[in-house]
């Protein structure tokens, strides 16, 4: 079944949109961003076109800018936290009907056959590939996306507040499931930005005691408001030791000093796409009393869904800025910058 595409009040779906790409990695003193004209994409067999309403900002978009990330693609748009409403597709599309509010996220593509898709772990598929790195993504007016890799959003989140939750809020998830907490256990999230600030609200609304360590005062001033026991400087010993911890900042020299705040049998995940190097670890200091440490790569659908629905019945507020899409450069500018409240959005479009 293929569908038509929506109309709009002036003469349908432009031929060109703006859109942000990355003309040349590097820091963003360089201005490695640029806004451009572009075509508006055309959907392959099995994708949606998508215009795009809301697609938030997060630190991997940075990644990607400043080249911390391997250039996967040349001139790629960034963005992959996209939320938008279907207007258009490729053959052989079946899930979707032109209309439908949907979620374009990170996580875009996997092989189905490897042995990890074959056992529930699609996220280390070889073959997956990510929007905003691998394809273009939402910093623009339209994205395209493969149907089954796609979210229907919760009717109770608004476009902006959606956003976030396609990533930061489902990575956070996973980070939450590897960092293996105990019912009603101590966690420390070093790092309180887009992902992390929604972790806390899934940690607390599931009864954990969460402790926030974190550079930027305003992040710190947020963790407490929603709910966290306490709140320090990523480098200060928690108040009590920790059962587990989870860090979202992409400082590797953190490493040891969270190892040390764990207690002993704690779980320390590391939840960045990216990271700095990890100083050398003193096994008696460090890691010694059966601690562990493991990391996160990216997710399944399976996460997304199961986060997606317990977002809702917790009922996760994501705190957002909003930006305009002109102003794509200046949000991560601001991310970077380490001391913002939650996650920013830009906003590209109205309904």
């Amino acid at each position: 079944m293929t569908m038509a595409p929506v109309h709009a009040p002036h003469g349908g779906i432009p031929t060109t949109m703006s859109a942000w790409r990355v003309r040349a990695p590097g820091p963003l003193s360089s201005r490695p961003l640029e806004l451009i004209e572009k075509p508006v994409p055309s959907p392959g067999p099995r994708e949606v076109l998508v215009r795009v309403l809301t697609c938030g900002v997060c630190r991997t978009d940075l990644h990607v800018a400043e080249g911390d990330l391997p250039q996967h693609r040349a001139n790629v748009t960034p963005g992959h936290e996209i939320v938008g409403l279907v207007v258009g597709s490729g053959p052989e599309t079946r899930r979707f009907t032109a209309g439908d509010r949907v979620g374009i996220p990170w996580l875009r593509h996997t092989c189905g056959s490897c042995r990890f898709c074959r056992s529930g772990r699609e996220n280390l598929c070889r073959s997956s590939r990510y929007t905003g790195w691998d394809d273009h993504g939402g910093y623009a007016e339209y994205a395209t996306v493969p149907e089954a890799f796609a979210y229907r959003i919760p009717d109770q989140f608004d476009d902006a507040t959606a956003a976030p939750l396609l990533c930061a809020g489902i990575i956070g998830y996973r980070a939450l499931r590897r960092a293996a907490v105990p019912p009603g256990g101590r966690l420390g999230l070093y790092g309180f930005g887009g992902s992390a600030h929604l972790t806390a609200q899934i940690a607390i609304g599931q009864g954990m005691e969460v402790h926030v360590l974190t550079r930027g005062e305003h992040a710190r001033e947020l963790a407490l408001r929603l709910g966290a026991a306490s709140a320090g400087g990523p480098r200060d010993m928690p108040p009590v030791p920790l059962e587990s911890a989870i860090i979202f900042a992409p400082a590797g020299d953190i490493v040891p000093f969270a190892l040390e705040a764990l207690s002993p049998g704690g779980t320390l995940a590391l939840a960045g796409i990216h990271m700095s190097d990890i100083p050398p670890l003193t096994y008696q200091r460090h890691v010694f009393h059966e601690k562990s440490l493991t990391s996160v790569e990216s997710n399944t659908r399976r996460d997304g869904e199961e986060f997606l629905i317990l977002a809702s019945r917790l009922g996760i507020r994501p705190s957002t800025t909003e930006y305009p899409l002109e102003a794509a450069d200046k949000a991560l500018a601001y991310l970077a910058a380490g001391d913002i409240e939650g996650a920013g959005v830009l906003r590209v479009s109205t309904r």
